[in-house]
């Protein structure tokens, strides 16, 4: 017969409490059902553990020559049962490379919750006007416009931002154009934004996206942005379409490489701005 580990919560409970009252009691099961376990201990390990006395129980010399390795044993479980639970806890680096555009209202309030369960969880978050590298892990996840079309990768569409040429707020259509720096990964919003504009057009030329926002609030130009952020600025729509009449849109995806897809740290920050991402999916798009 092979002794059961619960047999040996049971002793250790008799050792401890010194009755059988007080061992029923630490383990909450009946008093007949600690004697008959303890009995079933002895018997698979073929010696006697306690002396049966009318005050109670004491350890025989084979049972205090036990002790220490069963307490040992416990100490061992109750060790495995901590590492188990901290399996549960995602811990570890994670490295995201983000349109600029999705950091300040999206992705700071998706990790929230997930950060504050999990103290443990490092983000850092890089913004570039240049696709990062994920062959290199100059990121662990990449959110993008343009998908990826050789490597080992997972990419998954998540939505379609969509852009308008916005005004300020008080639906006057300032001259200036509000746009970006000449830069190759820019090409297409500049392009959309020079659709808008006749040669001479004055600009003013700002590369990050809140300053752009901000102003066209302040009535210095207008400027081809994203609805999501346009629309909460209480900037007024000139025009949704391009003067072609094609849209202006562009898909946003997400990029892991396939090596970190058995990542709990990273499938759980994917996750994270992905259901933040596809909840407010309605914002993307023109009203």
């Amino acid at each position: 017969m092979q002794p059961n580990w619960d047999d040996l919560r049971v002793f250790l409970a008799l050792a401890r409490e010194g009755s059988l009252t007080g061992a029923a009691r630490r383990m909450r099961a009946g008093v007949a059902t600690v004697s008959r376990r303890i009995e079933r201990f002895e018997a698979a390990l073929g010696v006697p553990l306690f002396l049966r006395h009318q005050s109670g129980y004491s350890l025989t010399d084979q049972g205090m020559a036990l002790l220490p390795r069963a307490e040992a044993a416990e100490e061992a479980l109750a060790g495995l049962r901590r590492e188990a639970g901290e399996q549960d806890q995602i811990r570890g680096h994670v490295r995201i490379a983000s349109i600029e555009s999705l950091i300040t209202p999206l992705l700071v309030s998706a990790l929230a919750p997930l950060m504050g369960a999990h103290p443990g969880l490092d983000v850092e978050i890089l913004f570039s006007t240049q696709a990062v590298n994920l062959h290199r892990r100059d990121a662990d996840l990449a959110l993008r416009m343009l998908r990826p079309d050789h490597g080992h990768l997972r990419v998954r569409q998540l939505v379609v931002m969509g852009f308008g040429l916005y005004g300020p707020p008080d639906g006057s259509r300032p001259a200036r154009h509000v746009s970006w720096p000449e830069q190759v990964s820019l090409g297409t919003v500049l392009a959309w934004s020079r659709a808008f504009a006749v040669p001479g057009t004055p600009r003013f030329i700002v590369n990050a996206l809140d300053s752009q926002v901000e102003a066209v609030r302040q009535g210095l130009g207008v400027a081809v942005l994203p609805h999501f952020l346009a629309r909460p600025a209480g900037l007024a729509l000139v025009a949704a379409r391009l003067p072609d009449g094609n849209v202006m849109e562009r898909p946003v995806f997400m990029v892991t490489h396939a090596d970190l897809a058995g990542s709990s740290r990273v499938s759980a920050v994917a996750e994270a701005i992905a259901d933040s991402i596809l909840a407010r999916r309605a914002e993307f798009g023109p009203a």
